[in-house]
């Protein structure tokens, strides 16, 4: 294994809408904002990851910040081709006398069309990988959760990321029946930027949204333990002044009600899909939560409430699809019906 890895070395890549969590030798070598920030002058790429985030909202008209992935996919190109190649040279390889051949497995979406599916491997590959492998997102979560995916059990996986909800029914190595919605972490986001004018007459940008979401964002409008109020800096929509705004939980629990139940409906119709065995198996197992949604608050109980099953929220949700893109590289062999 060791000559190997001198000439053929293997990254798993989460290449998620929000976050890009990169995989080798079995641990987490990068895990970034899939952010870019370019000279407009020059097209060159000033920033990525972190450092780019940070810019976000703040540039003037000689910088420019791109988000190269849109609801799960990619939307720009270029940036995603430069996102990647960033990455890729920030994980600290071993170094040889010549250069190995770079194998890439790559978690998409499970509604991704072949298209979308074509504009991922051309982007890796231009970003200087030689072999470029698929898994989808529901199966790889699975796996990076523990379940053995495999075996004759129905397990439900709902994985919410930034740009899409996946939800799957898993059995015997493949997905039974599955929904892939553009309801996510994205959308949340959104809502709350539109809540804050609507109602506070402040307009915030996308960080200070997800930082609410993180800091008081809530699926329920009474918690066990709820999180304290947020202070909230915007500017005032009728003065033009900065003004800062202290924000509850149970706002946002109301704020997010619509999107959260786009959801829950969308994992109704993969129940209501689901052949009458694998859903005595569910009603066995409960569903899993994966991605960053599963760590809103609350939001598994409402879930269970909602369908009377149980639920279990992943103890890392936000790296499991990385994870199991990582086992599922480590053990090509074994898993190679499912990496297309």
């Amino acid at each position: 294994m060791g000559v190997m890895s001198l000439f053929v070395q293997d990254l798993a890549i989460d290449l998620g809408t929000a976050n890009t969590i990169i995989i080798y030798n079995d641990e987490i070598a990068v895990e970034e904002p899939s952010i870019i920030a370019i000279d407009n002058q020059t097209k060159k790429v000033i920033a990525i990851g972190t450092p780019a985030m940070q810019m976000h909202g703040k540039t003037h008209e000689n910088v420019k910040t791109i988000r190269p992935l849109k609801d799960g996919v990619i939307a720009d190109f270029q940036a995603a081709e430069q996102l990647l190649r960033g990455l890729i040279s920030m994980v600290k390889r071993k170094r040889t006398l010549f250069s190995p051949h770079l194998r890439m497995v790559i978690c998409i979406p499970s509604g991704i069309t072949e298209v979308e599916k074509r504009a991922v491997k051309d982007s890796a590959e231009k970003a200087g990988c030689k072999e470029v492998k698929l898994i989808h997102e529901p199966m790889a979560a699975a796996i990076g959760i523990g379940i053995d995916v495999e075996e004759p059990i129905g397990n439900m996986i709902i994985d919410i990321g930034g740009g899409t909800t996946e939800i799957a029914v898993i059995a015997l190595g493949g997905i039974v029946c599955d929904q892939s919605i553009r309801i996510a972490g994205d959308e949340f986001n959104s809502d709350i930027i539109e809540y804050m004018r609507r109602e506070h007459n402040v307009l915030i940008g996308e960080r200070s949204a997800e930082r609410i979401k993180i800091e008081v964002g809530a699926a329920l409008t009474e918690l066990d333990n709820p999180p304290e109020n947020y202070l909230v800096n915007g500017r005032d929509l009728m003065t033009g002044i900065p003004k800062q705004v202290s924000i509850g939980y149970s706002e946002i629990a109301q704020t997010l009600d619509k999107s959260i139940t786009k959801v829950e409906e969308a994992i109704l119709r993969v129940l209501e899909m689901t052949p009458p065995e694998l859903s005595g198996d569910i009603y066995q197992t409960g569903l899993y939560l994966t991605g960053g949604g599963a760590l809103l608050r609350g939001l598994a109980k409402r879930i269970s409430e909602k369908n009377k099953l149980p639920v279990h929220v992943a103890e890392d949700p936000l790296r499991a699809v990385a994870r199991g893109t990582g086992i599922a590289l480590k053990n090509i062999n074994k898993f190679k019906f499912l990496i297309s």
